[in-house]
């Protein structure tokens, strides 16, 4: 009873909106909710990983190497799989790239689990040490949230991904209290279409998602950040340096985690993939203890200079922090980091490689200034470089450099870090895209041709349904028939095209009237003459399981304006006509830009 006075209230409440306010004005409205909404459900998450850890950090405590720790993240991970198993039963595993293959196949529509299912699943993950962070289950979370609240109210499929969008950014936005960034991110990474209807929604919900995660949380950001220092020309070769040792590490990463990957799906059981992949993550764990959790804590460690602790509990001790044992751990953590995140999703965990590559960027900046200082002598501004390294990495894994400066120099409280940051990002991207085209996100959607949002005339030749438009108004005659058949069908018929089939409509031959005008007024040959004898056979078919691609590529090599469809057994199905087909898609890629 209560649930149907509820649906009523709701659905009372729709009606009263969308009927004393403008479309427009609704998709406002709707823009300062979901702004709401999406803050919460970061609020939310963040305080179930705040809850767990603690409550975990009470249970056991002691000094020295604390094995029971190491149990901690296979709970995690088999709580998660049995959650998503039994109550979820849907794939969770990567949270933009779910959002992204709803923009591209389902029109923004995400399912309603997707609302809290991410916040459960991930916090059960990274609570208990998952090495994964928890951006990319509140990007889904935000996101489902403005994608279901278009549904709600029966909007068109670009205004509910527009509201999409607006929850991801005003998830985003509440997450790292960087406004601009989760815009810049929703165009960058969503490539939403950057138009004028656009702009003032996602305005409005990076606002309110920045404004209540404030009210909640305070003022204080992820990254307790001291002042940066004043950036130097004499520091750019550094920078320089820095960009292309991220853009490395960014394809090490792409590359070794699609890897690793691969090798866990070869294991058939899932059960045998959990035991698997936790038994990884605690050996690695137990090497580098700073793989416990998201990482935030370990970054914070770096920018206050209290490098020692980041060995803290390790099995060999902590290094002088001066010494090649030193740096050669902390390219270590570097290097070995992918191996923990991979470990933690292969296995059934749930979490994003935001916080991962925020993490490889922190120490890698640490380590070139660290070994620049340590043969040259001069003091580099480390706190600058381990901010530039952040948004190196960031750039190279996400393909996303605008994201990362705007985010870094935000979460650094001002602009002053641009110019570095710039450099970083933007060798970092010219040495990761030679080898790495699409991003962690967008890969598997590109591969299966999917990617609406990168390549957006590739995507319209994929989705257009061409089968629709076949004109089946063409006369067909048995390929038995006479002239005097033919003539017959001319008479009756104001085209000058026709099909010769076989029994069963099999496709034989075509007809053209202006190639038999000498014969078509000599009644003495209607029945002497076969249509057999006057038929020709095309040079190329369009078969109907062809791609759009794949037809646009027969038309441009024969040069012809129809082309006969037929099945793969001949079956006639009909005529193709060119000029049908491309306004088809001119009409597809119209409706998808419409302002």
């Amino acid at each position: 009873m209560k649930n149907r006075n509820l649906c009523y209230i709701l659905a009372k409440s729709r009606r009263f909106i969308k009927k004393h306010l403008s479309s427009r004005a609704v998709i406002l409205f709707l823009s300062v909710l979901i702004g709401v909404l999406g803050a919460l459900a970061a609020i939310v998450i963040k305080n179930l990983l705040h809850f767990t850890t603690t409550m975990l950090s009470r249970t056991f405590t002691g000094n020295g190497i604390n094995y029971i720790y190491l149990i901690f993240p296979p709970i995690g991970i088999f709580l998660t799989i049995l959650f998503v198993k039994k109550v979820v039963r849907d794939d969770l595993s990567h949270g933009v790239s779910i959002v992204l293959k709803s923009i591209c196949k389902s029109d923004g529509k995400l399912r309603f689990h997707n609302v809290y299912s991410s916040m459960v699943s991930s916090a059960l993950t990274v609570g208990f040490g998952g090495s994964v962070g928890l951006e990319a289950p509140m990007v889904l979370t935000g996101s489902a949230i403005g994608s279901n609240l278009g549904r709600f109210f029966h909007l068109n499929a670009k205004q509910t991904t527009l509201l999409l969008a607006c929850g991801s950014t005003a998830a985003m936005a509440a997450i790292f209290k960087a406004p601009i960034a989760a815009i810049v991110f929703t165009f960058e990474v969503l490539m939403l279409d950057l138009t004028g209807s656009a702009i003032l929604p996602l305005l409005i919900s990076a606002a309110t998602g920045t404004v209540m995660s404030m009210f909640f949380l305070g003022r204080n950001v992820m990254f307790t950040i001291g002042a940066t220092h004043e950036f130097f020309i004499t520091n750019i070769p550094l920078y320089i340096v820095l960009g292309l040792l991220c853009g490395l590490i960014s394809v090490y990463f792409l590359r070794v985690s699609r890897m690793l990957d691969r090798m866990m799906r070869k294991l058939r059981y899932p059960w045998l993939k959990a035991v698997v992949g936790s038994l990884l993550l605690c050996s690695l764990i137990f090497l580098f203890p700073v793989f416990y959790g998201e990482g935030y804590d370990s970054i914070n460690l770096l920018i206050h200079g209290d490098y020692a602790a980041l060995f803290r509990n390790a099995p060999f001790g902590i290094p002088n922090t001066n010494s090649v044992l030193f740096f050669a751990g902390i390219a270590g953590i570097i290097l070995m980091k992918v191996f923990a995140t991979t470990f933690t999703t292969s296995a059934g965990g749930v979490g994003g490689v935001f916080a991962p590559t925020l993490f490889i960027g922190a120490f890698t900046g640490f380590l070139v200034s660290s070994v620049a200082h340590f043969f040259t002598g001069m003091n580099f501004p480390v706190v600058n470089f381990i901010l530039a390294g952040m948004a190196g990495v960031m750039t190279g894994v996400m393909q996303a450099p605008l994201t990362a400066m705007f985010l870094i120099a935000e979460l650094s409280g001002g602009y002053t870090l641009l110019i570095p940051l710039m450099i970083t990002a933007t060798f970092s991207y010219i040495c990761t895209n030679p080898f790495e085209k699409y991003s962690v996100y967008t890969r598997p959607l590109a591969e299966k041709g999917n990617l609406k949002t990168h390549n957006k005339d590739r995507f319209a030749l994929k989705k257009l349904q061409w089968q629709k438009i076949l004109d089946t108004n063409i006369s067909t005659i048995p390929a038995h028939s006479t002239l005097r058949t033919y003539t017959d069908a001319i008479a009756h018929c104001r085209r000058n095209l026709f099909v010769v089939v076989k029994d069963g409509n099999i496709f034989s031959g075509l007809l053209v009237m202006d190639d038999h005008r000498e014969v078509i007024f000599k009644p003495e040959l209607y029945d002497l003459v076969r249509v057999e004898d006057l038929m020709i056979e095309p040079e190329e078919f369009i078969y109907e399981d062809e791609t759009a691609e794949e037809v646009l590529a027969k038309f441009n090599k024969t040069g012809n304006f129809n082309m006969p469809v037929i099945t793969r057994d001949r079956q006639y199905l009909g005529f193709l006509s060119k000029a049908r087909f491309l306004a088809e898609y001119q009409q597809f890629i119209a409706d998808d830009s419409e302002d």
